[in-house]
C-alpha cells in the first residue's frame, strides 16, 4: 500500500482514538483500554476493507460487522463516527439514558449495529448463521465477527467455528483481538490458549496473525483474508497493546475497565494529539 494510503489510514485511526477518549471524558470511565489498542485495525475494516454505505447503513449489499465482544462498544462508534454512520456531535451522549450510544453494544439503539452484544462468545454462532444465509441468496458480501481473546475461552466459540470450517464458509472473516488482559487476570492466566494460529488451522481455517498496532501489517492482513483462494473461513489474529497511543495508559498493568481520573482525560487526549502531530511531520 502507498505511503499517502497508510498515512490516511492513520489519521482515521488517531480520530477512532480521540473519539473514544471524548466518550469515555463525558462518562468518566470506559473500555478504553481496549479503544485506543484495537483503532487501527477498526480504521482498515471501516475506511479500507469493508463496503458499506454511511447514509443507508442496512442496505442489503453492505458487509456486516458483527461486535460479539459488546464492551468494545466505545471503540465501535468512535469508528462509525470516524465512517459517516453517526455524527459527531452525538458523542457527548455516550452511555446516558435515551442515547444511541449505551455503554454496551445494542443493535436496535445504534444504526450500524448488527447485534446486540456482551454476553460473550455468541457473536461466531451468530456470525455462521448470517454468512450462511448470504450464501444461500448468493450475495458477495464478507461477514466480518470481531471478538476478544477471552471469548477463546468459551465453548460456544469453538463450536461455531468448527461449523464455519464444516459449511465452508469462504464470505466469514473473524478478527480476533489478542491484548492478553481480562477483567480478572492476563489473558494467558485465566486459560492459556497458546498456540492459537496451530488451533484455528486445526479447526480448519485459514489464519493469519500480526501486530494489530502495525497499520500496513493490518492492511495487508485484511487484502489477504478478503482476496485468498482457499474454502476455507479465514482468522485474523491481532497481537495489540491496550492503550495504543497514550503513553501512561499504555504502562498501566490493569487496563481492562478504567475510571481515568478527571484531570487525565485532558491528558491522554493531549498526548495522542502531541504524537500525531509528530507523526505528521515526519
Amino acid at each position: 500500500m502507498a505511503q499517502e494510503q497508510l498515512t490516511r489510514l492513520g489519521q482515521h485511526a488517531y480520530k477512532i482514538r480521540r473519539y473514544a477518549l471524548q466518550m469515555g471524558e463525558a462518562q468518566g470511565q470506559g473500555y478504553i483500554g481496549q479503544a485506543l489498542g484495537y483503532a487501527d485495525v477498526l480504521a482498515v475494516a471501516y475506511c479500507h476493507a469493508m463496503k458499506l454505505n454511511p447514509s443507508n447503513p442496512e442496505s442489503e449489499e453492505r458487509d456486516r460487522f458483527l461486535l460479539s465482544h459488546g464492551h468494545y462498544a466505545i471503540a465501535l462508534y468512535a469508528a462509525l463516527i470516524e465512517a459517516g454512520v453517526i455524527p459527531p456531535d452525538e458523542l457527548d451522549t455516550y452511555g446516558t439514558d435515551d442515547s444511541r450510544l449505551p455503554m454496551s453494544g445494542m443493535a436496535t439503539y445504534t444504526p450500524g449495529m448488527e447485534m446486540s452484544g456482551g454476553s460473550l462468545g455468541q457473536g461466531l454462532a451468530i456470525a455462521v448463521g448470517i454468512a450462511l444465509g448470504l450464501r444461500l441468496k448468493q450475495g458477495q458480501q464478507f461477514v466480518y465477527n470481531s471478538m476478544s481473546d477471552g471469548e477463546l475461552n468459551e465453548g460456544a466459540t469453538w463450536e461455531a467455528a468448527l461449523s464455519a470450517a464444516h459449511h465452508g464458509l469462504v464470505n466469514l472473516i473473524c478478527l480476533v483481538d489478542i491484548n492478553n488482559q481480562q477483567a480478572d487476570d492476563r489473558s494467558h492466566d485465566v486459560l492459556g490458549f497458546e498456540p492459537l494460529q496451530d488451533k484455528w488451522q486445526a479447526f480448519g481455517w485459514h489464519v493469519q496473525r500480526v501486530d494489530g498496532n502495525d497499520l500496513a501489517a493490518v492492511v495487508d492482513a485484511f487484502d489477504k483474508a478478503r482476496q485468498c483462494g482457499a474454502s476455507q473461513p479465514r482468522v485474523i489474529l491481532f497481537d495489540t497493546l491496550m492503550g495504543k497511543g497514550v503513553p501512561f495508559l499504555e504502562r498501566r498493568k490493569k487496563n481492562h475497565f478504567i475510571q481515568v481520573e478527571p484531570t487525565e482525560w485532558q491528558q491522554a487526549i493531549a498526548a495522542l494529539d502531541e504524537a500525531n502531530a509528530i507523526e505528521a511531520t515526519r
